[in-house]
């Protein structure tokens, strides 16, 4: 396992940005930044034994400044979204930043994504940490983070994420990278597999009501493998609220989820955790340069973002995204390459 760190440059307001690369012996590669903790590269060798970079980025420091959208990026205090930009905790009501019409999301105006994050290498990872000062977007508690980086010599990611706060606060860690599995172009063509007979029912802002949705006879049953693009332009009203898909689905045990490319031969098992994940087939991806200068837009990727469910301090019954103060938060993801 090599592991190598590097400049990368600096942000408009003077900060050194460093890029972190792990490389095993199969020719996986993964390459992040400390800028939001992000994935910029995955690259994997597909059914030829050639390389592909199966997660979209940027080449350079300042097109992640410039650009929306978390590419790759480490995605918090409390990633998507809470209604009403607020929550109540102990008594006090914690107002938050309305960046998603009337509600917060991924963590704020500046939310991890758009920090500087300390970078050190291990023997087969990188591990980003920072603290997240008391009040930083509304939240209470100084919350110290670390996010490890691991590559496996049977080719997984692994992201380790921890954390402990001096308060009581509210936490939903996880990362936003936008998956291609064939390297570019269009992802409805991907079969994806889930674990989960029930999905979080969004209302018009792709906030969760509180409601959890059966997915059989319905275009969000994944439960046997299927296309993305198979009935993502069905007439049902939560494909239509969202565009697309943009839910979370609860998870049942055993993989979370299976994404293939039927081009590349590449295949992606996520293993986690956490009690769910995010499906979002990038409905609000603008058209743009990446990598290479590869244009990338709309529905040309797929995040799998494992997490708690989004709204949870609204939502009674949804698994509690509160760290009580000294309390020692972890989790595990692991999304794991092969061929077939």
């Amino acid at each position: 396992m090599a592991v190598t760190i590097a400049p990368f440059g600096r942000t408009a307001a003077g900060e050194e940005v460093l890029a972190g690369r792990i490389e095993n012996a199969a020719g996986m590669a993964v390459t992040v930044l400390s800028y939001g903790a992000t994935v910029q590269s995955i690259q994997v060798p597909d059914r030829t034994g050639g390389l592909r970079d199966v997660a979209l980025g940027y080449d350079t420091l300042a097109e992640y400044e410039a650009n929306d959208g978390y590419l790759g990026a480490t995605v918090g205090r409390v990633g998507n979204r809470i209604g009403g930009a607020r929550f109540w905790l102990n008594g006090q009501e914690y107002p938050l930043a309305k960046n998603d019409g009337e509600n917060h999301l991924h963590g704020g105006v500046r939310g991890f994504d758009k920090y500087v994050w300390d970078m050190a290498a291990g023997a087969d990872s990188l591990i980003c940490s920072r603290v997240s000062p008391d009040g930083e977007e509304g939240y209470p508690g100084a919350l110290t983070v670390t996010v490890t980086f691991t590559v496996t010599a049977d080719s997984a990611l692994v992201i380790d994420y921890a954390a402990r706060s001096d308060r009581d606060t509210v936490v939903n860690l996880t990362n936003h990278t936008y998956f291609n599995l064939s390297g570019g172009g269009s992802a409805l063509d991907h079969e994806l597999r889930l674990s989960a007979r029930r999905f979080c029912e969004n209302d018009g802002g792709c906030l969760p009501t509180g409601r959890l949705l059966d997915v059989t006879g319905t275009a969000f049953d994944f439960r046997e493998s299927k296309p993305l693009g198979r009935d993502i332009g069905a007439a049902e009203e939560q494909l239509r609220l969202a565009g697309g898909y943009d839910h979370c689905f609860a998870l049942e045990g055993g993989p979370a989820a299976v994404l293939y490319s039927p081009a590349s031969g590449i295949e992606m098992t996520v293993e986690t955790d956490m009690p769910g994940v995010q499906v979002y087939t990038a409905n609000f991806l603008t058209p743009r340069p990446g990598k290479g200068g590869a244009v990338m837009g709309q529905r040309d990727a797929v995040c799998l973002e494992t997490q708690l469910f989004p709204n949870a301090m609204n939502c009674w019954g949804f698994p509690s995204p509160v760290l009580r103060a000294g309390k020692p938060l972890s989790s595990r993801t692991a999304y794991r390459f092969a061929v077939r």
